[in-house]
C-alpha cells in the first residue's frame, strides 16, 4: 500500500550517507580548505561557485542559488521526485524504505484511478485524431498552425469528436468510473444527464511534473465558446501549481537556463516546432507565487512574454509584481511584448527561430521594464513626478529579498529622483509594502544592534533561520523567549523550525533541510543558506539570536510608538486633552531619540 515515507527514516538515511561521496559520483569535487568546489551543474559558470560543506551536509552555488541535502541534490540533478530519490539514496545505504500509513487506502486507491482514467483519455483522443471520421478539420488545423507528427506526439495532442457521450460511452464502463470521470472533470453531470465536457476540440494533455496526465485543456473547432476550455480543479490537478509544457521542457533540455512563460497552448507548442523547447503557459490564470517558485526550482531566468495591447501591459504589471519577492541574487526576469495583433505562435512562424530568440535574449530586464512601467504618464523631469515615482516604487522595491539586486535598485530609483538614501527610507517607512511592516530607520553606523545583523527586520528573521539552520543547538537561546508578532513572510518558518528543534534537538542541517523538502519553508531554508554568516560555533549563535530578538523587540516598540504618534498627530490637536497633549510631546521627544 502506497503511504508517506517516515520522517525518522529520511533522517537517519541523511545520517548515513556522506553528500560529498553522492555528489563526487556526478560532479567531480575538489578540496577547498574545509569544503568542496565544483563547476554547478545547474548553470553555466567558469569559475567554481557551488560549494559543499561535508560537515553540515548541504550544498550551495553562490553563483544561481541552488541549495540543499543529498536528497535535494538528486532531485534537482537528476530530476527524480521525493520518493525516487531517498530510494536511490537507500539502495546506496542498503536501507529499505519504509512506508507510514498516513492516508487511508481509499483515498491513494483514488488518486491512482484518477491517474489512470486520464491517461486513458489520452489515449483515447490521440486514437481519435488519427482514426474518428471527423478528425480531419482537426489535422488540417494543425497542419496550417506549421505542427509536425512528431511534435504532436511529443506533447500527446488529441481530438475530442463533436457528440454528447463519445469519451463516457469509451471509458464510462459503470457507474463508478462515471463518477470518477466526473471527479476528474472529464464528464458534467447536470439535472439527471451526463456528457462530455470536452467535444469537437483540439485536445492538449497537461502533465505534471512525474508526467502523468492530471488535466486538458481544449481548443474549439467551430464557433463554441470559450476559445480555450481547461478542466476544472479536482483532487489530481491545481491549476495555480501546473504549468503546461514544463515536463516536456525538463524531458527535452538537459540544462535549463530560461523558461518563456507564454499565454496560450499552442505557443507553447508553435514554439517547440521551431526549435524553442523552453516555454511553458499558465492555464487561464495569472502567473502566480507558485508557478515562479517552480521556474526557478528548475533555471534561473524566467522570461515573461505578452500580447503588446492594454490586456498584456497589464498582466505584466500584475507578473512584475508577483515576481518581485522572489528575485534573490543570481536569478533574472525579463519582459517581452509581441508586437500588436501577434502573439509568439504567428510571430515564430513569421519571422523564425533565430530571430525570436534574439527577441527572447534581449527582452526587457525587470529593472527596465519596472521604471518604464511605473513611470508610465508621469513627467519624471518634473518634482512633482519624481516624487510621485519614488511613492510607487520605493514599496514595490521593499519587496525584494534582502542582496546587491534590491541595493541596486534603490540606488537606481536614488539616482532617478534625485533623493538622498535617508530620503528613500523616509518613503520607505510611509508605506511599506503591503506584506510587511514599515521597515525601521537604520541605526547609525557606529551603534549596529547585533554583528553581521541585516539592517531590516525582515532580513533578521531570515539570518536567525540561517543561524539555527547552520547551528541547530543555538535553538535552546529561545526556548524560554517570545517572538513578537510580526507581519513578515519569514516568521511562519522561524516558528516551524524552533518548534522542531524544540521536539527533536539532535537535528542536523541536513534533517532540517530535508524535513520541509519540496515546500515552501524548504525554500525559505536554502534562502538562508545564500546569507553571509560570520564564523560562529554554536555558543556565539546562541548570542547573536538573543541580540536579534532584542533588535526585533525594539523594532516592535518603534514601530508602535510610531503608529500612536500618527495616531495623535492626525487627530485635531485643538480637541486633545492636555494629558493627550503631554503624551504626544513626549512621545516625539522618544521618537527624536529613538527610544
Amino acid at each position: 500500500m502506497a503511504g508517506l515515507i517516515p520522517q525518522h527514516f529520511i533522517d537517519e538515511l541523511l545520517a548515513r550517507i556522506d553528500i560529498v561521496e553522492v555528489i563526487d559520483r556526478r560532479v567531480p569535487l575538489r578540496k577547498t580548505g574545509q569544503n568542496y568546489s565544483a563547476l554547478c551543474p545547474f548553470h553555466d559558470e567558469k569559475t567554481p561557485s557551488f560549494s559543499v560543506n561535508p560537515d553540515k551536509q548541504f550544498y550551495y552555488c553562490f553563483g544561481c542559488g541552488a541549495g540543499g541535502n543529498a536528497i535535494g541534490f538528486l532531485m534537482e540533478y537528476e530530476r527524480q521526485d521525493f520518493p525516487q530519490a531517498v530510494d536511490t539514496l537507500a539502495m546506496v545505504a542498503g536501507l529499505e524504505v519504509p512506508k507510514e500509513r498516513t492516508e487511508k487506502p481509499e483515498k491513494v486507491a483514488r488518486r491512482k484511478d484518477l491517474h489512470g482514467l486520464m491517461e486513458q483519455a489520452a489515449r483515447f483522443y490521440q486514437k481519435q485524431l488519427k482514426e474518428h471520421r471527423d478528425s480531419q478539420r482537426a489535422k488540417d488545423y494543425l497542419v496550417k498552425r506549421g505542427l509536425s507528427g512528431e511534435i504532436a506526439k511529443a506533447f500527446q495532442i488529441g481530438f475530442a469528436p463533436p457528440g454528447w457521450d463519445n469519451l463516457m460511452k469509451a471509458l464510462a464502463s459503470d457507474d463508478g468510473t462515471r463518477q470518477l470521470l466526473i471527479d476528474a472533470g472529464m464528464l458534467i453531470s447536470s439535472d439527471d444527464k451526463c456528457y462530455d465536457r470536452f467535444r469537437d476540440r483540439i485536445m492538449f494533455p497537461i502533465l505534471d511534473n512525474r508526467g502523468q496526465v492530471v488535466a486538458f485543456g481544449g481548443r474549439v473547432l467551430g464557433d463554441d465558446k470559450p476559445k480555450y476550455l481547461n478542466s476544472p480543479e479536482t483532487d489530481i490537478f491545481h491549476k495555480g501549481k501546473e504549468l503546461y509544457g514544463l515536463y516536456q521542457a525538463r524531458k527535452t533540455v538537459r540544462n535549463l537556463e530560461r523558461l518563456v512563460i507564454v499565454e496560450g497552448y499552442m505557443d507553447v507548442v508553435a514554439l517547440a516546432q521551431h526549435g524553442i523547447h523552453y516555454a511553458v503557459a499558465t492555464l487561464g490564470t495569472a502567473t502566480s507565487e507558485d508557478h515562479l517558485r517552480k521556474v526557478f526550482r528548475y533555471c534561473p531566468e524566467v522570461v515573461f512574454c505578452f500580447d503588446g495591447d492594454e490586456a498584456g501591459r497589464k498582466a505584466a504589471r500584475r507578473a512584475m509584481e508577483t515576481v518581485l519577492p522572489l528575485m534573490e541574487d543570481g536569478r533574472q526576469a525579463r519582459f517581452l511584448f509581441m508586437p500588436e495583433g501577434e502573439d509568439p505562435d504567428t510571430q515564430v512562424r513569421t519571422i523564425g527561430t533565430t530571430r525570436f530568440e534574439n527577441l527572447i535574449l534581449n527582452a526587457s530586464p525587470l529593472e527596465t521594464h519596472f521604471f518604464d512601467a511605473l513611470s508610465a504618464g508621469l513627467n519624471i523631469d518634473s518634482l512633482e513626478g519624481k516624487a510621485r515615482l519614488s511613492k510607487l516604487a520605493a514599496p514595490l522595491i521593499q519587496r525584494l529579498p534582502a542582496g546587491v539586486y534590491r541595493e541596486l535598485m534603490l540606488g537606481d530609483l536614488a539616482k532617478r529622483t534625485g533623493l538622498t538614501a535617508t530620503a528613500l527610507q523616509n518613503v520607505l517607512e510611509h508605506n511599506p509594502p503591503a506584506e510587511a511592516e514599515p521597515p525601521p530607520r537604520r541605526e547609525p553606523r557606529q551603534k549596529p544592534p547585533a554583528p553581521s545583523l541585516p539592517e531590516s527586520k525582515r532580513d533578521t528573521l531570515l539570518y536567525m533561520i540561517s543561524l539555527l539552520l547552520l547551528h541547530p543547538a543555538s535553538a535552546n537561546a529561545l526556548f524560554d523567549e517570545a517572538l513578537p508578532a510580526l507581519n513578515n513572510p519569514y516568521q511562519k518558518t522561524l516558528e516551524s523550525v524552533l518548534a522542531l528543534l524544540r521536539k527533536r534537538p539532535e537535528s542536523s542541517t541536513a534533517m532540517l533541510l530535508g524535513h520541509w523538502q519540496g515546500q515552501p519553508e524548504g525554500e525559505v531554508l536554502t534562502r538562508a543558506l545564500s546569507l553571509e554568516k560570520p564564523n560562529y560555533d554554536a555558543e556565539k549563535a546562541a548570542l547573536a539570536l538573543k541580540e536579534c530578538l532584542s533588535h526585533l523587540h525594539k523594532q516592535q516598540h518603534q514601530s508602535e510608538l510610531r503608529l500612536t504618534v500618527d495616531k495623535l498627530r492626525n487627530a485635531n490637536y485643538a480637541e486633545l486633552s492636555e494629558d493627550d497633549k503631554q503624551k504626544l510631546r513626549e512621545m516625539l521627544q522618544r521618537k527624536a531619540h529613538g527610544d
